[in-house]
């Protein structure tokens, strides 16, 4: 008999709101079995008070990965969504890291003592299941934290379920101190499911555009005047007006917003020196972003375009209504082999021009 994930599956595949795929059963197959495990592993903790159960091993965590748009998040969400346990979360990497960053600073303000044991115990009190979206690792001191704190949530008995474009064994490749991380990579290879979802279709890709294009290029009169355009519909005519942020303590000030609607720049958000905490603020602020004067992005610009992925990433986790001017096609938007994600950004930035995202 089919589980309950296969039925809500079939069910969104009965109203057209997905398209069938058996490698996606394939993977549910084994979020199902997950899900079992962790409800009656529930269940047996609630009545060791009894005395009459013993509780069984702790649950193996699950890593997915595979090509971009292939539906690993969509799965991840479902499997969340259907499962009963009351000590779940779910959480994209770049806001999980944030808030770690954010732990060890305070920690360390008022204590002595070890913070990652302590976000660890913090965690583990709340949390029987973790759903971590889109896991990568780019710098050392993300690499370094990653490799601590999961090794104490793994001990502690915490359950991840984590989706990645990557292998365990391609993460962090080619990354400064690379060695630092590879006990990272042996601790998922010994306590972690690896599903790797295959399949030859990104259905970001496949989904139709919207009738109104939100992406426009060149970047030449015209562009003005449909970003313009665009400005005056969105905000009814209301003057827009610079809005300053609050982000980690200190000011992040943009120079254009009206109500949930802002109107900035590559300039202002990409090539500034802002990373994701600023990025997170932006999207949990506002419903849409306005973003002008996308150039093209190649190898002399590979801090500007990391900070660009980082950008839509957050904008995409949150929902956010994106509409852009750039100087090229989005198909030729970035012209370096640098970047390893950025066909994981093409590919949302098409779903996002889409019918059904907007």
């Amino acid at each position: 008999m089919p589980g309950l994930l296969e039925k809500k599956y079939q069910e969104l595949v009965t109203l057209g709101r997905i398209d069938y795929d058996p490698a996606q059963l394939v993977a549910l197959q084994q979020l199902q079995k997950l899900q079992d495990q962790l409800l009656a592993h529930a269940e047996c903790k609630q009545k060791l008070t009894l005395r009459k159960w013993r509780l069984p091993p702790i649950c193996r965590s699950l890593y997915i990965f595979g090509e971009v748009g292939r539906g690993k998040s969509m799965l991840m969400d479902l499997f969340y969504q259907t499962c009963s346990i009351k000590q779940k979360r779910r959480v994209h990497f770049h806001a999980f890291m944030l808030e770690i960053h954010n732990f060890v600073h305070q920690w360390h303000q008022q204590h002595d003592s070890d913070a990652i044991s302590a976000l660890a115990q913090h965690i583990i009190q709340t949390q029987q299941l973790l759903c971590l979206d889109e896991f990568h690792v780019t710098n050392i001191a993300d690499a370094m934290l990653i490799v601590r704190l999961f090794g104490k949530l793994i001990d502690l008995g915490l359950t991840v379920v984590t989706t990645s474009n990557y292998h365990p064994n391609e993460l962090y490749r080619g990354g400064l101190q690379r060695e630092l991380f590879l006990p990272f990579i042996k601790l998922l290879q010994e306590n972690t499911d690896t599903i790797y979802l295959s399949g030859n279709k990104d259905y970001r890709c496949s989904q139709q555009s919207a009738v109104n294009t939100r992406f426009y290029f060149p970047l030449n009169e015209h562009a003005s005047e449909f970003v313009q355009q665009h400005c005056k519909q969105l905000t009814n005519y209301a003057p827009m007006h610079a809005i300053t942020l609050r982000v980690l303590g200190r000011q992040l000030i943009l120079s254009a917003a009206s109500a949930k609607i802002a109107m900035t720049s590559f300039h202002e958000l990409c090539v500034q020196p802002l990373g994701p905490s600023d990025y997170l603020t932006i999207a949990s602020h506002f419903e849409t972003i306005i973003l002008t004067d996308i150039p093209r992005l190649n190898s002399e610009l590979r801090n500007e375009t990391k900070r660009f992925i980082t950008l839509i990433d957050a904008l995409y986790e949150y929902k956010v209504r994106l509409i852009c001017t750039a100087a090229v096609p989005l198909n030729e938007l970035c012209d370096t082999d640098d970047v390893i994600d950025f066909a994981r950004t093409h590919s949302r930035l098409l779903e996002m021009q889409s019918a059904r995202y907007l």
